[in-house]
């Protein structure tokens, strides 16, 4: 994708339905809302997202951000969140054992649940913004710069850059990840939750929802990992156990990297926490978990080659004051 070389970008992470704390954003970066759409004289936003689900104002989030895409003030990439609205909304193909693309167990309702009632009252508007989703593509490759959701794979993206030039998915696609292992499946997975890897001894994880899994997220950037404890990313540690174990040579070999030496990569999805800054000089996580009253981030790429630390920018998202 060609990008105008003579415009700044803001990158912005995942929005979550924040759509008042993304206006007060957009304000300090110097956007003002003209004629319904937030417009920058110089500048063009990119969000990296995730813009559905969690959130207090998930409907308002997308209209504006919908708006700035419209008018031209902004591009947006698929976050997992999209594309599960899509999955759970789309019957599954024949054979694969499924209703939908994604199945409607409990977890996965209470997950779209914000989403679905706010716009109980707006179906034809959901069935729009469901439309427009299949318009977002799942990568940026901007040669001086690239965004992804979760995880930029050279060795996925080319193959579906030669299905898909721009990046941007169809229904057949999306029904093709329904079966597991298969090439969408892979290309969902990998692109928009990123690498992962089975716990060792048999040790499993639960999250604060209850959820319990075997496998746990991985960085894509260490570039000699000696232990589990080397790889994992957040939200959730390891127990020590795990941490403490020694990758095998086959595990060190068989991990993902992107090369220090690539142009910059800008992600989102892995809710960090603390002072915004740089993963190392050419990558930035901008998901600063907004949604649970962390901070919402954006970075302001001129032509840098190497990320500034100063060059973040943030609102911290203020709480909601406790009753009286």
């Amino acid at each position: 994708m060609l990008l105008d070389p003579t415009r700044g970008y803001d990158l912005i992470g995942d929005i979550h339905g924040c759509a008042h704390t993304l206006e007060r954003l957009l304000d300090a970066l110097g956007y003002r809302l003209q004629a319904g759409v937030w417009r920058h004289p110089r500048r063009q936003a990119i969000f990296l997202g995730d813009l559905v689900d969690r959130g207090p104002r998930i409907r308002e989030a997308l209209h504006l951000v919908h708006g700035m895409v419209v008018a031209g003030e902004a591009l947006c990439v698929m976050g997992n969140h999209e594309y599960n609205a899509l999955a759970w909304s789309t019957a599954a193909p024949p054979g694969s054992g499924r209703q939908h693309v994604r199945e409607h167990t409990p977890r996965h309702a209470r997950l779209i649940k914000e989403t679905l009632e706010q716009f109980e009252a707006y179906p034809a508007e959901w069935r729009a913004f469901l439309d427009w989703f299949y318009e977002l593509p799942l990568f940026i490759d901007a040669g001086r710069f690239r965004v992804v959701h979760a995880c930029w794979d050279a060795g996925l993206i080319e193959p579906l850059r030669a299905q898909f030039a721009d990046g941007r998915i169809d229904e057949h696609f999306l029904q093709a990840s329904a079966v597991h292992g298969s090439f969408a499946n892979t290309v969902f997975n990998r692109l928009l939750r990123g690498t992962d890897m089975r716990l060792p001894h048999g040790l499993t994880l639960t999250s604060d929802d209850g959820f319990t899994r075997a496998h746990f997220r991985t960085k894509f950037w260490e570039e000699n990992p000696q232990t589990y404890g080397d790889i994992v990313f957040q939200p959730d540690a390891l127990p020590e156990l795990a941490a403490q174990t020694p990758l095998s040579e086959l595990q060190k070999s068989e991990l993902l990297k992107y090369g220090a030496d690539q142009p910059l990569l800008f992600v989102g999805h892995y809710w960090r926490s603390g002072k915004p800054a740089p993963i190392r000089a050419n990558l930035a996580c901008l998901d600063y978990s907004a949604v649970l009253y962390g901070k919402l981030v954006a970075y302001r790429l001129d032509q840098e080659k190497r990320l500034d630390p100063r060059k973040f920018v943030w609102v911290e998202v203020a709480r909601p004051e406790a009753p009286r």
